[in-house]
């Protein structure tokens, strides 16, 4: 056992080793090659010229690294650690036998951390109330065939799971994680207008949050529009729908009362009166106040046929809530002050509010909380700094929808259970998954494969570059034409690099050095800068999307 080189500290709000931690890893890469003279431009993942109602806009990050005096140096020092030692003192039967132990839940179905949670150990109690103020685990990974999480006794905790296309680079599976998401409206979405609960007008609710999120028409089971008093297909008239329409004209505003009207698009059931009270509201590319997300991170698995699957073990389990509604100005105001307080304090990192206990805030109404393994293998809270890490990506980019990267790269209705399911209900994982698109129509994996020259932030993938890419670095058209109809064929590693990865981020987990670093690599990751230089080019062209 490598010995633990990291005391965790909960209630503290002061990173140790990183105040900027939410400028992740990945930012440090060196995009040019000095021998090649290749240019590698990851960076168009997360940075890209955006729209309402993200106006954060920072397609310019792909030219250059606009770093500050502090955040030039990287702190994150475990990419240049050499791991071969620790990672081979792991057996393949050892580190099969830790993945497939779930440490989420038991085989009673209790939830080990709930239980924890719900005897608080006095380290973790920030506010020393005796009671844990934050997310409380109430999802039992129980799905039914429409992707319902239900509790032991069948009833329905409305976390649903969905399948999608999984984030470039990082988050596929051949760089280290499986990984899972899932989504909770607010209880009122599942309630009819007595308040009584309705599968049917929780499921309307859900495609009609995927068709603002998408903003595109999403296909649903045929339904009487009768029943809810929306015209959900907008052909003015009520009648069967079998599609959630998207259409949205701005609604009128009544100066004197102060509330909207006239909406283009509803909500159906309790959630549509409280739309007309303004109680909640609507708009596209936003989800609607105390939407709830729920991600595990895990090891990756392989069963007795050496496929790959998603494994038992979480890393971690991130939560995220919308505490706040924010209009279009107000959003587009914050991300103005962000920009003139940059140009104005160029060296003022941000003020992240939060806590381990009841989370960090991203400063647009959503708040993230995280657990990850303790020494022992079981979920603890993540403490500030180790949050801090998730708050960059989910307030302060481009790509994301309303803080969130997946909901609007869920699979479509004519998709094994209409893109609604656990990766674990699928045998078939992404095998024979085509390759998705960008919204101009580009295959978007093959164009991260043709900017980048590798298959992820570091280059480190050698399996993806052996592959995929020539002696010369030229792409080889045979492997992408596999790619567009299978993403197997790219983002699935072999049980040799899964294997590897798994024991180099158990290393990580026995020295608990997660803020020093949480990419699991087995030699020093050689593409990465130490320290850039402020305001240089990255000597990229800008990726633009049409």
């Amino acid at each position: 056992m490598n010995e633990a080189i990291t005391k965790i500290d909960f209630k503290s709000t002061t990173p140790i080793n990183n105040k900027a931690a939410y400028v992740t890893s990945q930012c440090y890469t060196k995009t040019e090659d000095n021998i090649t003279d290749i240019k590698h431009n990851p960076c168009f993942s997360c940075h890209i010229n955006s729209e309402a109602p993200n106006y954060i806009d920072d397609a310019d990050l792909q030219t250059g690294f606009d770093f500050s005096e502090y955040t030039k140096s990287n702190r994150f020092i475990n990419l240049f650690k050499d791991r071969t030692t620790l990672v081979n003192n792991i057996s393949d039967a050892e580190i099969l036998e830790y993945i497939k132990k779930n440490n989420y839940k038991d085989s009673n179905n209790n939830l080990l951390l709930k239980n924890k949670l719900s005897s608080l150990p006095e380290e973790w109690d920030v506010n020393s109330n005796g009671i844990w103020d934050g997310y409380m685990p109430d999802c039992y990974f129980n799905f039914d065939n429409e992707g319902f999480d239900k509790t032991p006794n069948g009833k329905y905790t409305l976390w649903r799971a969905f399948a999608y296309y999984p984030f470039l680079g990082t988050f596929w599976p051949t760089n280290g994680s499986t990984d899972d998401v899932l989504i909770r409206l607010d209880a009122l979405f599942s309630k009819d207008t007595n308040g009584t609960f309705n599968l049917e007008i929780y499921k309307l609710n859900l495609a009609i949050v995927e068709s603002l999120i998408k903003q595109k028409d999403v296909k649903i089971d045929s339904v009487d529009e009768n029943k809810y008093g929306v015209d959900l297909n907008q052909n003015n008239t009520l009648d069967i729908a079998d599609t959630v329409k998207f259409k949205w004209d701005t609604p009128d505003y009544n100066i004197s009362t102060q509330k909207l009207s006239n909406f283009s698009m509803s909500y159906v059931g309790l959630a549509k009166e409280k739309l007309e009270s303004n109680e909640y509201l609507i708009a596209p590319g936003l989800y609607p106040k105390f939407t709830e997300f729920l991600h595990s991170v895990r090891y990756i698995d392989i069963d007795e046929n050496d496929t790959i699957k998603i494994a038992s073990r979480m890393k971690e389990l991130r939560y995220a809530k919308k505490t706040n509604w924010n209009t279009y100005s107000q959003m587009q105001n914050y991300s103005m002050t962000e920009i003139k307080e940059k140009d104005d304090f160029p060296d003022r990192l941000r003020t992240i509010l939060g806590n381990s206990e009841k989370g960090l805030q991203t400063g647009l109404g959503w708040t993230y909380q995280g657990f990850i393994e303790d020494a022992k293998g079981q979920l603890r809270p993540q403490n500030y700094e180790e949050t801090l890490y998730c708050i960059g990506c989910h307030s302060g980019v481009g790509a994301i929808t309303d803080s969130t990267f997946v909901f609007q790269r869920k699979f479509e209705y004519d998709t094994f259970q209409n893109g609604w399911y656990h990766w674990a209900q699928d045998a078939n994982g992404f095998k024979n998954i085509q390759e998705p698109k960008t919204k101009d129509d580009r295959y978007e994996y093959s164009l991260y494969l043709e900017v980048n020259h590798a298959g992820d932030e570091f280059r480190d993938n050698d399996e993806i570059i052996k592959k995929f890419f020539t002696a010369d670095g030229e792409l080889k058209e045979n492997e992408i034409t596999i790619l567009h109809n299978d993403i197997s064929h790219l983002i699935i590693p072999s049980k040799k690099r899964a294997l590897d990865l798994n024991k180099a981020y158990k290393v990580i987990v026995d020295e608990q050095s997660y803020i020093y670093g949480r990419d699991a690599h087995v030699k020093p990751v050689e593409n990465v800068h130490k320290n850039v230089i402020p305001f240089t080019s990255t000597g990229n062209q800008k990726v633009v999307f049409e």
